[in-house]
């Protein structure tokens, strides 16, 4: 029998497959099509300091291979979801899960996680750092390593929780961004978050979304994140998460020989509800075809 038990940042989890942030909302939206306690976790959605809004529609454009999105962080603020959303999530879901958090400052990252680690459902912080830095001109905090750690610095600080920081893969040097996160004491690494994408409507001759541009995701982002993933692996000695374009249990094999102890699944979740079930219940008979009894032995194993 297959062994599908990874451990991330200390998190002992039954299988490596967890759904990504903004794809899986609180796990209710999903609960009713499937047990979603036979997943590894999932990263619940982006949680700000104040509740937001988001950007105005349309802001979601279709590709030949993915998605473009630029939802803009909409969810009802820490608060909230401390007093609503994981009250409800305890009910439905039994394991650790992953709060993925968004800011527009370093005060805000700090504020945020140092409420949501004192939460007893949270495993791992999921720092999200591609958010647009208010006191940097809108540049994402992810874009350049000094600020990158400075995020990583502010949470650490206040946090006793396993902090996880979540990369943008829209840089020329995504190790060094990695590296610094690594040396202010981040526990792990997640990437890639989407990238940079732009489709244009052409009777209308405007942009399709009204952000002009949004996160581009889905399959045809896979081989970036596998490289960005094998990258950040071999030159940190620090567990990695990787997402990007997974849809399958191939998928998540691959990430893993890549370096990834875990996986994230996103864009995949808008498609096909099932699929974290489905891939869940396909690795071992993948792992047998490979000749692989224990997943965790997989990781990082591409020189």
């Amino acid at each position: 029998m297959v062994d599908l038990s990874v451990n991330f940042c200390g998190m002992q989890m039954d299988n490596p497959v967890v759904p990504a942030s903004g794809t899986f909302g609180y796990g209710k939206e999903f609960k009713d099509f499937y047990d979603i306690n036979m997943l590894g976790s999932f990263s619940f959605k982006g949680t700000t300091k104040d509740a937001r809004f988001g950007n105005p529609t349309p802001r979601i454009a279709e590709c030949k291979a993915g998605m473009i999105n630029a939802v803009g962080l909409q969810n009802p603020g820490v608060h909230h979801v401390i007093e609503h959303e994981l009250p409800e999530m305890k009910r439905y879901f039994h394991k650790k899960v992953i709060a993925n958090i968004g800011g527009f400052s370093v005060e805000d990252y700090a504020y945020t996680c140092a409420l949501l680690d004192k939460e007893e459902q949270v495993g791992i912080l999921e720092v999200n750092i591609s958010c647009p830095n208010v006191h940097g001109g809108g540049m994402s905090f992810g874009t350049l390593p000094e600020c990158a750690a400075e995020v990583t610095a502010a949470v650490k600080a206040v946090t006793e929780k396993p902090v996880v920081i979540k990369l943008s893969p829209n840089v020329t040097d995504i190790v060094s961004i990695a590296k610094a996160c690594e040396e202010e004491g981040a526990d792990g690494i997640c990437l890639i978050n989407t990238m940079l994408g732009m489709r244009i409507d052409l009777k209308r001759r405007t942009p399709v979304i009204a952000n002009t541009m949004g996160g581009f995701s889905g399959d045809a982002v896979f081989p970036v994140a596998v490289r960005m993933v094998y990258q950040v692996a071999k030159a940190c000695g620090i567990p990695v998460i990787g997402c990007g374009g997974v849809s399958s249990a191939k998928d998540v094999i691959e990430m893993m020989m890549a370096g990834a102890t875990a996986v994230e699944i996103g864009a995949a979740n808008l498609v096909n509800p099932y699929v974290c079930k489905d891939i869940i219940e396909a690795l071992p008979g993948e792992c047998e075809k490979l000749g692989i009894e224990k997943l965790s032995d997989i990781i990082g194993v591409v020189d």
